[in-house]
């Protein structure tokens, strides 16, 4: 253990993440963590250490996923740890790399003096750090399954994602036993900063947020620790609150990206169904990445009497979105504004949109900001959310057929024309790949059975399919369905009762 503590001071050197001068108090500090009797820190050991860690293990994680787990070994087999499940791995190894994180108000000063220089700078700085103290976990990310299909929108971008870990039955079992708690309010809360954690509660020992105000209004910065899209950035209200699409959100989302120009700004709606997975706690999510609806052209261009100046459009996409942009991000926020105030109000029953039923509103938008030179920019993506004795899990909805591959709700993330996926789906599509090579019947088999349609789909379009091909096959029929997927959630629907229906919530606006 003496050598792997210091294997770990030398990656916390390396990294930056400790100076030398705290060496000895973080040798002291593992070691008392680990109920560990420690010897003289071996600082020349130290030393040699840093000179022999190779920059690929460091940037793939592999270097420090390789000490954690010794470390992790090492408490399992002393009793420090209860078991070796997942949770409990990762509440102790995100305590270890507490002990080598640095204070909040010492990364927000670094962050700052970055950021007088430079916004992208500090950010980058900040993106860094988070891998390097384990916050965002590399060695789990690089696991997931990333590539990119061929659509008449441009292409779109396809996740599998392995990196988030799923719950241990057992765990699981366990929570029904334990006493519930209200602290912090949720994991986007400020008091999660440095929290121990809990089973139904990630350890937050390493996490750190960075103060930021939009419009006037207290916010803080942080990354995502699933980071599916580069520098894949949150940004939550300093208070518990819910969710709201109002016009006071669009000034808050420039305002971020007029702080932030390199990177965009987006909010989920507000309403079930069409809304994000945390509707209690406002929040927006951001980055540094093109998603391919920010590539994508406009079909129709027109003009609102009420804003002259500003440029408007509707956007070659399956979705229904109209985007703005100008060089007054006041008036291109009271334009948003204007249209959200109408589209809420909005119904046209000859396409099966309601704005109520009864007092349940079901119309919203999922708004999205970016600066393009010296324009401010905004994509207004119109959500339903009405559900039919058809469609009961929402009518603008992934429709059953494609719930075999998706059947989450499509968030902000989706909706730029990036597929988050389902962690089954990498088994799953691999035993697929052999049974259509086998040309098994798999109707009735317990998992893949649910594929059964998709397969027989792909025998149709495919007469000579190997083992060579099969799998990329798979993916780019997956990208397909993802293509429906985003169909089924436009609105206006891509024909001409659906492309006339979008003119005449255009001309409403005049």
């Amino acid at each position: 253990m003496e050598e792997v503590l210091e294997q770990l001071l030398a990656y916390g050197l390396y990294t930056g993440l400790i100076e030398k001068e705290d060496t000895i108090y973080c040798y002291n500090s593992l070691a008392g963590l680990l109920s560990f009797e420690p010897k003289a820190c071996n600082e020349e050991r130290i030393e040699k250490e840093i000179r022999n860690i190779k920059k690929e293990e460091l940037e793939s994680g592999e270097y420090l996923e390789k000490v954690l787990k010794e470390i992790l070994d090492y408490a399992l087999v002393k009793g420090i740890m209860e078991d070796d499940s997942t949770i409990t791995k990762d509440l102790f190894d995100t305590r270890v790399m507490g002990v080598l994180t640095d204070r909040p108000s010492n990364i927000r000063n670094r962050f700052f003096e970055k950021y007088s220089s430079s916004p992208k700078g500090a950010t980058e700085y900040f993106y860094q750090f988070s891998q390097d103290n384990d916050y965002i976990r590399r060695y789990r990310i690089k696991k997931d399954i990333r590539y990119k299909v061929e659509s008449p929108y441009g292409e779109l971008d396809i996740t599998i994602n392995l990196s988030k870990p799923e719950k241990d039955p057992k765990k699981i079992a366990l929570l029904g036993k334990t006493v519930s708690h209200s602290y912090p309010a949720c994991m986007l809360c400020k008091e999660s900063e440095g929290y121990f954690g809990r089973l139904d509660f990630p350890a937050r020992e390493n996490h750190r947020i960075i103060p930021v105000k939009l419009s006037g209004e207290n916010f803080y910065f942080q990354y995502s620790p699933y980071v599916y899209y580069n520098e894949h950035c949150i940004v939550f209200h300093e208070e518990h609150k819910p969710m709201k699409i109002d016009s006071a959100v669009f000034g808050k989302l420039f305002s971020f990206v007029e702080q932030f120009p390199h990177y965009f700004l987006g909010s989920n709606a507000d309403l079930p169904i069409v809304g994000g997975s945390i509707l209690s706690h406002e929040h927006f999510q951001g980055g540094n990445y093109s998603f391919p609806m920010e590539k994508a052209g406009l079909r129709e261009e027109f003009s609102l009497d009420k804003f002259p100046e500003l440029h408007f459009g509707i956007v070659n996409w399956p979705m229904s979105v109209i985007r703005l942009n100008g060089k007054d991000k006041e008036r291109c926020a009271e334009a948003a504004s204007f249209i959200l105030d109408r589209f809420r109000s909005y119904s046209d029953e000859t396409l099966s949109i309601l704005s109520h039923t009864g007092d349940t509103p079901h119309n919203t938008i999922t708004p999205i900001a970016r600066k393009r030179g010296e324009l401010f920019e905004l994509d207004l993506v119109l959500r339903n959310n009405r559900t039919t004795e058809e469609h009961p899990l929402g009518l603008f909805h992934p429709h059953e057929e494609w719930h075999h591959i998706k059947k989450e709700n499509i968030g902000l993330i989706e909706v730029m024309g990036l597929a988050v996926l389902p962690a089954r789906l990498r088994t799953e599509l691999s035993d697929l790949g052999e049974a259509i090579l086998e040309n098994k019947d798999i109707s009735s088999d317990p998992i893949l059975g649910k594929h059964h349609a998709f397969s027989l789909d792909i025998k149709k379009k495919y007469k000579n399919i190997t083992k060579d091909t099969v799998e990329e096959i798979l993916r780019a029929e997956v990208g397909k369905v993802f293509l429906e997927v985003l169909r089924d959630a436009g609105i206006f629907k891509e024909d001409e009762a659906g492309k006339e229906g979008f003119r005449r919530f255009i001309v409403s606006l005049s």
